[in-house]
């Protein structure tokens, strides 16, 4: 049991104090479950992020159901994706009940303006720490550099993007293995 409540109270907080879904949260969530709890590696979060990012849903959503369901099998994955929604869900009835009234006062944009670049400069940590730690060979460059533009500047669908760099990664690496 007391596993459980850990587990909810650590994605709670993680679900409590991070802005801006997903991406902003990938650093709370490695700090948490890496280095605080240890309830999984380096590279399994990696792991997580990659597969909670192809699969439907929210990625913090997704890691917290992957990291409860290794700790206690279903109803951890329960509890701690229970853990991360919860103060969504309470933040969104109370700013649907409140703050939709004082939307119009001047320092409340420039509160939620302030909120959206510290987000940004959030996702912008992800992405370098994400990169650095996987980014490993030319090809890995490249993928990425097409990934981005596919996605970021033509509008493909990233489920097709993340699709074709496995299998291009599988070709890829297989073929830069026989070379080494």
């Amino acid at each position: 049991m007391q596993i459980l409540w850990t587990l909810y109270r650590a994605f709670f907080m993680i679900g409590a104090l991070t802005f801006g879904g997903g991406y902003a949260m990938l650093p709370m969530l490695e700090r948490e479950i890496v280095a605080k709890h240890k309830w999984a590696t380096q590279e399994e979060i990696l792991d997580y992020f990659a597969i909670g990012q192809c699969t439907p849903g929210i990625i913090a959503v997704n890691t917290a159901t992957f990291v409860g369901y290794k700790q206690k099998g279903i109803i951890g994955g329960i509890v701690a994706t229970l853990g991360v929604v919860s103060p969504s869900i309470v933040i969104i009835m109370v700013i649907a009940a409140v703050l939709t009234n004082f939307m119009d006062v001047v320092w409340v944009q420039h509160a939620f303006a302030g909120i959206r670049v510290a987000v940004c400069a959030l996702i912008v940590a992800s992405v370098i720490k994400l990169a650095k730690s996987n980014v490993k060979a030319w090809w890995h460059i490249a993928l990425a550099v097409a990934a981005f533009v596919l996605v970021g500047l033509c509008g493909f669908s990233p489920v097709y993007i993340v699709v074709g760099c496995a299998l291009a990664s599988v070709v890829l690496g297989r073929r830069c293995e026989k070379h080494e």
